[in-house]
């Protein structure tokens, strides 16, 4: 179990501020401790279950984050955006303030499942292809998407900058022109420039599932919440390839 933790310290690292400023947080009568108005910043604080109000929002204590995003076209997966808002923007600024970064990134104009976090570690493992984790991405495509078409990403690609082929580990057709399509690597653009590669046209891309885990039917488009143990060890699994 975790030794209990100084309140300000709490506030601290959950984004909330400067530790001073925590501080004045709690003097100024605007945190509130699993519904208790807190008095004493340098209080200590159990930190498991700690649901924490602060000047008035709710606020779940998570040593370290982990967040699942619906995102919605036209943002930047990037703090420094070029021409178009950031995905940051539609999220709490304690998330911010505590550094959290996309776990890989999606182009300003696909959308879906998105995985931010301030986790380096939970970031590597979701990103290097010597996991084999799948991501799984739904491509409306501008044309009918021919079974040789599947079939060559299936068998492999090569893209124009790099020798080594990139493949599909499994499609799934959904309609004459949409396809399920999974891969573990994360190139420039990569499904892009794969369905180029065999002749067709992206012009719409949603990314739908990580590993065994699906992106909620009911979180909508801009909005975030907490990944919790189980959704963890789904990120982790194997997509089926059958």
């Amino acid at each position: 179990m975790a030794k209990p933790i100084s309140l300000e310290k709490i506030l601290f690292s959950q984004g909330f501020g400067t530790r001073r400023y925590c501080a004045d947080l709690v003097y100024a009568d605007l945190v509130k401790v699993n519904g208790v108005l807190a008095e004493d910043p340098e209080e200590r604080i159990d930190t498991e279950g700690l649901m924490l109000n602060v000047d008035g929002k709710d606020w779940e204590y998570h040593e370290r984050a982990y967040i699942v995003f619906n995102k919605p076209m036209n943002y930047e997966c990037s703090h420094k955006t070029t021409h178009h808002a950031s995905v940051y923007s539609l999220l709490p600024a304690p998330f911010v303030e505590r550094g959290l970064q996309c776990v890989g990134r999606l182009d300003y104009d696909t959308t879906g499942l998105l995985l931010i976090s301030d986790d380096g570690q939970f970031i590597h493992k979701m990103t290097t292809p010597k996991r084999n984790i799948g991501k799984v991405y739904e491509i409306t495509a501008a044309n009918a998407i021919t079974q040789s078409q599947v079939d060559h990403l299936l068998n492999g690609v090569v893209l124009d900058d790099d020798p080594r082929p990139c493949y599909a580990t499994a499609c799934h057709p959904i309609s004459e022109n949409v396809l399920a399509m999974t891969i573990v690597e994360g190139r420039y653009h990569q499904v892009k420039r794969m369905m180029a590669a065999v002749g067709n046209h992206v012009a719409k891309l949603h990314r739908t599932q990580i590993g065994a885990y699906r992106i909620p039917k009911d979180l909508p488009e801009g909005q975030w919440r907490w990944l919790y143990p189980d959704d963890l060890r789904q990120l982790s699994q194997s997509v089926d390839a059958n």
